[in-house]
């Protein structure tokens, strides 16, 4: 099984900045972690993909140019950096993790975490 915590949403003016972490944890090797979001009213949306066998990430085109992830590998922890960020981000966001990239499944799934931006 893996478990996979989401954190660090807040509240931001547009333009701002935030950081989200998601720290996933088990005892299955877990090939790639993904980073998604979902407004009221609207599709889930595919925001990053990371992948660990060669630490390389893609990004939604909404969010390229502004998102980027970064790895913690000591203590398995990933992190979403969110720069000029506006107020069409706001959304709960969500990590998931898939031991088959090309699935779609994410069979785990964290608990969201809320991003909130002002204009």
């Amino acid at each position: 099984q893996v478990k996979v915590v989401a954190s660090g949403g807040g509240s931001v003016q547009a333009g701002g900045s935030l950081s989200l972490s998601c720290a996933a944890s088990g005892s299955i090797s877990i090939n790639c972690i993904g980073w998604f979001r979902q407004a009221p009213g609207t599709a889930r949306e595919m925001v990053a993909t990371f992948y660990t066998d060669d630490g390389s990430s893609v990004y939604g085109d909404s969010v390229k140019d502004r998102f980027s992830i970064s790895q913690e590998n000591a203590k398995n922890t990933l992190y979403l950096q969110m720069n000029s960020l506006k107020p069409e981000d706001t959304a709960m966001y969500y990590c998931a993790a898939d031991t088959n990239c090309y699935s779609g499944s994410w069979p785990w799934l964290g608990q969201g975490t809320q991003v909130t931006v002002s204009s």
